[in-house]
């Protein structure tokens, strides 16, 4: 097969490449707007865990794989039509 190109990933990285890659072919069976809001959802989440995340910390990206698994059967799932994002804040209660 020739040269290798760049360094070798391991397995963890080759588990979190493989999910990157799975929401963006799951986006193309998608309407050009959910496609759209995928693929720029997904990107932002991966770049900004890239940055967030300590990559020692191998049971917190085991969880964000285990969770990015369950959204991306979802997406993949025929039930699913119609893709909705929801913005949550996490406001602190107050005592009055």
């Amino acid at each position: 097969m020739g040269a290798s190109r760049g360094p070798r990933l391991s397995g963890m990285q080759k588990q979190v490449l493989a999910l990157y890659r799975g929401f963006f072919r799951a986006a193309r069976s998608k309407s050009p707007e959910d496609r759209h809001r995928i693929e720029s959802f997904v990107s932002a989440e991966f770049r900004r865990n890239s940055k967030l995340v300590d990559r020692k910390n191998f049971l917190y990206i085991e969880y964000l794989l285990r969770r990015g698994k369950k959204q991306l059967e979802q997406i993949n799932s025929p039930a699913t039509l119609r893709l909705s994002s929801l913005n949550l804040r996490f406001c602190e209660n107050r005592k009055r």
